[in-house]
């Protein structure tokens, strides 16, 4: 294998020396303060079969983050995003390796450290209580703390209490809701109980019910979600997680049919922006913008959005050794790519990996190298400018080709002028889309249309 990258990385490099490569402006920005966090008015409609909600980054909710250097906030996420991205290898690659005909994700999600990257605030129960809930397309289940607590961990809000909301309804135990979950119990008063495990060890248990959501202007009934009374591990500030996967248990799967099935966001800068940006339901969350690519099926597992992506050019021209079959999704559930909010930096399976790191190194070989940090071994010291020039990047889906701006792919990582391809190699067979290479992107999920779309400069809503 290796001796057959350095010939493809040959050739390459005879074909860069008789084409000019393609290259675009990086405007060097580094490592901002952490702002404090503000909400915006919500956003109105006209049409009560759309609503929209104020997105903003994880680690403004954190209270460990407000004391914190921003070199220090970015390593943690980096950490963060090891282990998620890790989970989700493992989860993919477990679900190929199950032999029953269904392998339902409802129960054991990909959120890894309970700390997904982004949060939004929505009322739950009658009256309506707000709280911060964290928003993850790597996860089905919809769940938040309860009362009483047998262990629940510290969140900004107060703890939800059922019994004070007359919306509130127990799931139980002969319910098909009940059934449909992959690990669910029963207790003594018939009331049905989840359980949701975490890559990292956390976990949430209670019982299973259903309640009403309230999206400010927009109220959503008889969503069913987890009431936690047992909440252990590593959760940061939020009260729980509105899962926006595939599967039918999400929110989407859930009021999909209210909202068009089709639901988009646009993530908040990586780096802590005070400005929030929205995740939009029904017939707005597409744009005319929009190029589309086709979602692809798992049969083992339904709540990742895979798609098919077909290669990778650097400076225009298409990196050789990138193929289809480095990331093809086969009948078995293995390999594949996904598009994941929760997850920052793109992993590619190590062969794509380094052959796309190795013709970005050709092509900004005049950039002063600097020492590797972290997960990312290309490096360099840009110290002393405001722009750098860089070779382009764009990832190549069925149907669509998606050119990313020099930010989403050459970034800071301290306050000294290092910036990093941000790009990451990974052992497993599982490839993901992570939200750095999003970020200003309208990313929309048609599930109607079974197709994935991306919206250049589509984050004013």
């Amino acid at each position: 294998m290796e001796v057959k990258l350095i010939s493809i990385l040959f050739f390459f490099t005879i074909f860069v020396a008789a084409h000019s490569l393609q290259y675009q402006k990086l405007t060097l920005n580094s490592l901002p303060q952490l702002q404090s966090l503000s909400w915006e008015p919500q956003l109105s409609s006209d049409n009560e079969n759309t609503l929209s909600v104020q997105l903003h980054h994880v680690d403004l909710l954190s209270p460990s983050s407000f004391n914190a250097t921003p070199h220090a906030l970015f390593k943690l996420r980096l950490q963060r995003d090891a282990i998620r991205a890790k989970s989700l290898s493992l989860l993919s690659a477990s679900a190929a390796n199950s032999t029953g005909k269904d392998f339902s994700s409802s129960v054991i999600s990909g959120l890894s450290q309970g700390s997904g990257e982004y949060f939004t605030r929505i009322g739950i129960g009658t009256p309506t209580k707000y709280v911060y809930l964290v928003l993850d397309t790597g996860s089905d289940i919809v769940w938040i703390q309860c009362l009483p607590c047998a262990k629940c961990y510290s969140q900004s809000d107060p703890v939800f209490d059922p019994s004070k909301s007359s919306s509130f309804s127990p799931v139980t135990c002969d319910s098909p809701l009940c059934r449909r979950l992959d690990s669910s119990g029963c207790n003594n008063r018939n009331k049905c109980l989840y359980q949701v495990s975490y890559g990292d060890g956390s976990f949430t248990v209670g019982e299973y019910s259903t309640e009403t959501l309230n999206f400010r202007k927009t109220t959503v009934t008889n969503i069913s979600f987890g009431c936690g009374h047992d909440n252990e591990g590593l959760f940061i500030g939020a009260a729980g997680l509105l899962g926006l996967g595939k599967g039918k248990l999400s929110f989407p799967g859930q009021a999909g049919s209210r909202f068009g099935q089709k639901f988009s966001y646009c993530l908040v800068d990586r780096i802590g922006s005070a400005k929030p940006s929205y995740i939009v339901f029904g017939e707005s969350a597409i744009t005319r913008n929009t190029i589309f690519t086709p979602l692809l099926t798992n049969p083992k597992l339904d709540t990742f959005y895979y798609v098919e992506l077909t290669g990778i050019s650097v400076g225009g021209t298409k990196v050789p050794a990138v193929t289809p079959e480095l990331f093809k999704l086969d009948t078995e559930g293995n390999g594949g790519v996904i598009v994941d909010s929760g997850t920052s930096v793109t992993r590619l399976t190590r062969p794509g990996y380094i052959a796309v790191r190795d013709a970005f190194r050709l092509g900004a070989k005049d950039l002063k190298r600097a020492p590797n940090f972290s997960l990312f071994d290309t490096c360099y010291d840009l110290s002393g400018k405001t722009q750098a020039k860089v070779p382009t990047l764009v990832l190549h889906f069925a149907g669509a080709d998606v050119a990313l701006p020099a930010a989403n792919y050459m970034i800071p990582v301290n306050g000294e002028g290092r910036y990093c391809f941000g790009f990451a190699g990974t052992n497993g067979g599982l490839s993901i889309i992570g939200n750095i290479q999003q970020q200003g992107f309208r990313v929309v999920f048609d599930l109607a249309g079974s197709r994935l779309g991306f919206a250049p400069r589509g984050c004013s809503y």
